[in-house]
C-alpha cells in the first residue's frame, strides 16, 4: 500500500499477549507508537539510533530495538513491552533479581535492559559471566555500572536451571 506522509494506517499487533490496533504515520518509530498511541509506556527513547538499548522490547521473541523499527512494520506480529514481566502475583523473578543485587538505579535504562536479559535467559540455560556481560555490552547505564545486573542474570540462571531439573534427579545427585 502507498501512504502519503500525512495518512495514518491502522496497525494490529499482540501486545504483551492481547491484541492491539493503533494508528501510525508510515514514518512513526515503534517505540513512540507503543507508548503514545498504545500506552506502554515502559518502553522508553534514548538515543533514537539504536545505540543505547533503552527502547528494546521483543518483537516474536526476538531482543529488538523499538526506535529502529517502523510501527507499520510491527503488523501482525508478537511484541512484548517490560509490561509484560510482572505477573497477578508481582515481579517477575528477573525484576526481583534486579531489586535485590541493585542492578538498576534511576531506571530509565532498566526496562530495555531486562528486555535483553529475558530474552537472553531464554536463549542461554547456563551463562558464563563473561557471555552476560558481551549481552549488556549492547545497552548504555550511567549509574550502576553492571556489576548487579550480571550478578541478577547469573542468578535467574541458576535458579531456573535448578527449577528444571526434576527433583528426583536432585536426591539421586546428593547420595
Amino acid at each position: 500500500m502507498h501512504a502519503k506522509a500525512d495518512q495514518r494506517i491502522r496497525v494490529t499487533l499482540t501486545l504483551n499477549g492481547r491484541e492491539r490496533s493503533g494508528y501510525a504515520e508510515p514514518r512513526t518509530q515503534l517505540c513512540d507508537f507503543l507508548r503514545h498511541e498504545l500506552g506502554a509506556t515502559g518502553t522508553h527513547v534514548g538515543c533514537e539510533h539504536g545505540v543505547c538499548g533503552a527502547c528494546t522490547v521483543r518483537v516474536d521473541s526476538r531482543a529488538s530495538r523499538s526506535c529502529l523499527m517502523l510501527a507499520v512494520q510491527a503488523e501482525g506480529r508478537r511484541l512484548d513491552t517490560v509490561e509484560s514481566l510482572a505477573g497477578e502475583e508481582g515481579l517477575s523473578d528477573l525484576q526481583q533479581a534486579f531489586r535485590r543485587h541493585h542492578a538498576l538505579q534511576c531506571g530509565f535504562c532498566t526496562a530495555g535492559i531486562l528486555m535483553s536479559c529475558e530474552e537472553f535467559l531464554d536463549r542461554v540455560a547456563d551463562p558464563s559471566e563473561a557471555q552476560v556481560r558481551d549481552m549488556l555490552s549492547g545497552h548504555l547505564c550511567r549509574c550502576t555500572g553492571y556489576t548487579g545486573m550480571v550478578q541478577a542474570v547469573l542468578e535467574v540462571a541458576r535458579t531456573r536451571r535448578e527449577a528444571a531439573v526434576p527433583d528426583s534427579q536432585l536426591e539421586n545427585n546428593d547420595v
